[in-house]
């Protein structure tokens, strides 16, 4: 049954852009939230509005997961971790390979340590990358998964949080820590930067400017994308109820869209003179790119544990994110 009691919540990776609004969302119901991210892609203007909405309720410190001290501290503190801590975005862990691979696994092995040693439920973010270059539609969470050779970089990111995976369900197999294992399909929404390869974000802000927007290889690459307010509500959801414990759940969207019909879409709703240019990914990313041609995740099992279904359908998730931006001015 979902939990009744008022919690204390650590965020990891809270100044981010999905920390930053679950963190709003537990503080809107009550609860008292504790973020430590070290900022090297998060930021303190994502959390300005509720530190100052909510004074005494929100404590934040700036430090690494890799910092015992500080994630120890934190981690007594707190009735349930939720782990968003990683290095984010194609672009940034093609750019920072050996620091990527450090944070998403040692510092999930951190983080998972102290949720042992104090007894806390622990979610952990995963990803829809661990299923690799597998073209099934919808992918369902046992499912084979299918990588390139190791030469191609674009692949460490989803080994490591398949290695994220197996820490968490050896801790809760061995140890029998409560841990809930989310992979997370596109998550977009107003306020996430195209800085790191996001490319709903870029897109936008590219048609905004009326620039061209770069489209990368052929754009017959398809993608399902989730709205932050059905992924916030569904993380809530899930480490509330206990029979996420021990289970590895999908959390997207259900429309697929290649990804020159997405830019399309967005010239369509921002009225943009933008035109729409194919760049070879060697361009962007180097030799060491490779990409899956779809990623479409099947909602069977979150809709049988929690009873999810997107409240937010693409269009609508798009129209608030130009909206958003158009407010900003940028």
């Amino acid at each position: 049954m979902p939990s009744t009691r008022k919690l204390k919540v650590l965020i990891t990776g809270g100044a981010g852009f999905i920390g930053s609004n679950l963190a709003r969302k537990y503080l809107e119901r009550g609860d008292e939230v504790y973020i430590i991210d070290n900022l090297s892609t998060g930021k303190m203007e994502n959390l300005a509005d509720v530190m100052e909405k909510y004074p005494g309720k929100i404590y934040f410190k700036k430090d690494s997961i890799l910092n015992d001290g500080a994630l120890m501290e934190m981690a007594g503190i707190a009735d349930v971790i939720i782990h968003l801590a990683a290095a984010v975005g194609v672009k940034y862990i093609i750019d920072n390979p050996l620091s990527s691979l450090e944070t998403n696994i040692v510092g999930t092995e951190n983080v998972l340590k102290w949720a042992k040693k104090f007894k806390k439920k622990i979610f952990i973010a995963s990803s829809s990358e661990v299923y690799g270059d597998q073209e099934k539609a919808p992918l369902e969470e046992e499912d084979s998964v299918i990588y390139g050779p190791s030469v191609k970089l674009r692949w460490s990111y989803a080994a490591s949080k398949l290695v994220d995976e197996f820490l968490a369900l050896a801790n809760h197999r061995t140890l029998h820590i409560p841990v809930v294992i989310c992979r997370f399909f596109n998550i977009i929404g107003p306020n996430q930067t195209g800085d790191y390869g996001m490319v709903v974000p870029r897109f936008i802000g590219q048609a905004l400017s009326h620039e061209p927007l770069l489209v990368h290889g052929d754009g017959g690459q398809s993608r399902t994308f989730t709205y932050i307010e059905d992924a916030v509500r569904a993380i809530v959801e899930m480490v509330d109820n206990d029979q996420c414990i021990g289970e590895i759940i999908n959390l997207g969207g259900r429309e697929e869209i290649k990804i020159r019909e997405l830019a399309q879409k967005i010239i369509d709703l921002t009225g943009s003179r933008s035109k729409i240019e194919l760049v070879p990914f060697e361009r962007v990313y180097g030799k060491d790119f490779d990409d899956m041609r779809r990623r479409v995740p099947s909602l069977e099992k979150i809709q049988r544990l929690i009873g999810y279904e997107p409240r937010f359908g693409l269009e609508e998730a798009l129209k608030e994110i130009i909206g958003n931006r158009v407010i900003q001015g940028s």
